[in-house]
């Protein structure tokens, strides 16, 4: 099948006679007919659930679902986006190792990697998201264990060039971890172009209505983690009795450890209600990401040519310095979201969001509705002023998340919004 379609028909496949809305398996507890059966699940000898803090059905299905949108052999749900970027981080790092990211990123990723993980020995060093191979590979260390971007960066609206980084990356034997929230396996797919490992936040348009948080991991199934930089995958795992992962499961072993090990240990196992809602979503995400970018690439094109705007981040302008990236990654659009630069001060920006009447002004973005968003004074108000230049983030930046309404409701209230200023 078709992207478009694995939206509706992957994961579930229901038999004669069974639902055809997927169901929700909410329970937590599972019944077996034997001690040894159960223990067979437990030594991951036999597929089945055991316990919801690890696998559920409704979760299952999601799960497999994402993984075939992506073209990825399995995929993990956890509980937010930045659950699924702690969880493929502490799958393959430890204290002493070290991540390469590029410095064009989302605001709490930063945080992170710059403080969270660095409390617990892991280090890390951010690059220009243009960087060259050779950069690249300047940047990493004996210890990096990974390299890290966005396919289409939040809010600098970037483009990284994901052959480029999976090249460096496994010249120096690491794998690349993509973000891909912002693109969707509608508009780009990491594995294709030499990714990993993929994650998302499934808060934003996989999910698309705001109504549940929500992250994904998915394994491309393609790394060679048996090159003698990741025992963890290989060695025994004592606390499954021995199991090697990449022996046991193959293709599979990354995500296989991050749910029988680490999703069991930090208990970030997303709901079945969770998992139902965010499914309703995937099923319409193709037709929604086709109108979220059309309405898009009309926005980009009023702001470029409004004289209050002193740039625009919308790659699929001609203008955009990222416009042949996006022609090679992107071809169905660049997504929903929007950066543009109000000129004057701050306080412009703010005016012009405070203005609005149709657009929402609130901390999200990739839904269904038009939100707007001053990332200085709100998400990534935390970071230095440094760190907000180096993010590509100015004092007068808007992220305009352009939602499905009619082109010309959203575009009126942009008008009345800056002859407010």
């Amino acid at each position: 099948m078709h992207v478009d379609s694995k939206c509706l028909h992957a994961g579930y496949a229901p038999k004669n006679g069974e639902p055809n809305a997927l169901p929700i398996y909410q329970s937590t507890t599972y019944r077996y007919d034997s001690t040894e059966h159960i223990g067979r699940l437990f030594d991951l000898k036999e597929e089945g659930h055991m316990y919801s803090r690890i696998s559920n059905p409704t979760v299952a299905a999601v799960e497999a679902k994402i993984a075939a949108l992506e073209g990825g052999v399995a995929a993990v749900c956890t509980t937010s986006g930045m659950a699924a970027i702690l969880l493929t981080v502490l799958n393959i790092c430890k204290t002493g190792d070290h991540i390469v990211a590029s410095a064009e990123i989302y605001g709490g990723t930063i945080n992170l990697l710059s403080f969270t993980l660095k409390r617990y020995g892991i280090d890390v060093t951010f690059i220009p998201v243009d960087s060259t191979k050779d950069e690249i590979k300047a940047a990493i260390q004996e210890n990096t264990r990974m390299v890290f971007g966005e396919t289409i960066a939040n809010p600098a609206i970037s483009v990284l060039d994901i052959e480029v980084f999976a090249e460096a990356a496994h010249e120096c034997g690491i794998p690349l971890v993509i973000d891909n929230t912002f693109a969707t396996p509608i508009l780009c797919r990491p594995f294709e172009w030499g990714a990993d490992i993929v994650v998302h936040s499934t808060s934003k348009y996989m999910d698309g209505h705001a109504t549940v948080v929500g992250g994904v991991v998915v394994d491309g199934g393609k790394f060679d983690w048996e090159n003698g930089k990741f025992p963890e995958l290989c060695e025994p795992d004592v606390s499954y009795h021995g199991v090697s992962y990449t022996k046991q499961f193959g293709a599979a072993a990354f995500a296989t450890k991050a749910r029988c090990q680490l999703v069991r240990d930090l208990g970030i196992a997303p709901s079945a209600m969770d998992a139902f809602l965010l499914d309703l979503g995937l099923q319409s995400l193709s037709v929604r990401m086709e109108r979220h970018c059309r309405n898009a690439e009309a926005c980009a094109e009023y702001f470029e040519n409004h004289p209050m705007v002193e740039f625009v981040n919308y790659p699929t302008l001609k203008s955009n310095k990222y416009y042949e990236l996006a022609q090679k990654y992107l071809p169905k659009g660049a997504s929903g979201v929007i950066g543009f630069s109000i000129k004057g001060s701050r306080d412009n920006a703010i005016k012009f969001m405070d203005s609005l009447e149709l657009a929402i002004n609130a901390v999200h973005v990739a839904d269904a509705r038009t939100m707007v968003l001053h990332p200085a004074s709100e998400t990534h108000r935390q970071l230095s002023d440094e760190q907000l230049i180096a993010a590509g983030i100015t004092p007068g930046l808007v992220r305009f998340s352009v939602g499905i309404e009619n082109i010309e409701d959203i575009l009126a209230d942009v008008k009345q919004a800056f002859d407010a200023i």
